[in-house]
């Protein structure tokens, strides 16, 4: 095997390393409260699965929009629940993702926001139907106090190079859904990933996972390139 054959070799994220002693800042492992994992046996199965994989901290972070009104009593509830029933190494902690709707809106104006470290807030819109006025709506975010990332940015279908630019530059945190980089979601969204990875731009990855079996699927596709790995390393 010669010098360019080693160094064009694939790998998959499981075995690249590059979640050793890393933190998923976006999960719906909090079983039985939205589209995400169901039972408690599940959720259990699914931090065990990034225990192998090196993972050291996860944030649970359940959806919170118009056809899934989750309050953060109920979230809250539920999350104790989980802490007492795994005894496992990763460090849990309780977030959310908020759609940016109507619901979203009322929480903001109340301040009943569940935040990450220094008041950093998950957000997300629709994938296929560009909303109106996001920077509008990202700004009243910064000026209520929070710092908005925003969920997954590559995979919103009508977002372009430019928009990132703008959205940068205004000061919003991207997350990155890791398969997002082998192409799990499509060449659209792989292309628009490498972008931002090749920028910088990218604060936070995150595993997005809604059932261990997707998960172990996106895990273990060997499509990563030794250079993509390098860029990754610095999001841990």
């Amino acid at each position: 095997m010669g010098l360019f054959d080693i160094f064009s070799l694939k790998r998959s994220i499981a075995d690249s390393g590059i979640l050793t002693g890393s933190t998923d800042r976006h999960s719906h492992i909090l079983y039985g409260v939205d589209d995400g994992i169901k039972t408690p046996e599940d959720s259990l199965a699914a931090l065990t699965f990034e225990e192998s994989l090196g993972v050291r901290e996860v944030w649970c972070t359940p959806h919170i929009m118009e056809d899934v009104p989750n309050t953060t009593e109920f979230l809250k509830a539920r999350f104790e629940e989980l802490k007492s029933i795994y005894t496992g190494p990763i460090k849990l902690h309780l977030a959310a993702e908020y759609m940016l709707d109507t619901v979203f809106e009322q929480r903001l104006k109340s301040g009943d926001m569940l935040t990450m470290e220094d008041d950093t807030l998950l957000v997300e819109v629709s994938v296929i139907a560009e909303p109106y006025d996001l920077v509008g709506m990202l700004t009243e975010i910064m000026c209520a106090g929070y710092h908005p990332l925003l969920a997954h940015p590559e995979r919103y279908r009508y977002l372009t190079e430019k928009d990132y630019d703008r959205l940068h530059e205004l000061g919003v945190k991207f997350q990155l859904n890791l398969a997002s980089v082998t192409g799990y979601y499509g060449p659209a969204a792989q292309s628009k990933a490498s972008y931002i990875l090749d920028k910088g731009w990218y604060s936070a990855i995150g595993s997005d996972c809604h059932r261990l079996r997707s998960i172990k699927d996106q895990y273990t596709r060997k499509e990563l390139k030794k250079k993509t790995i390098q860029k990754l390393q610095s999001l841990k």
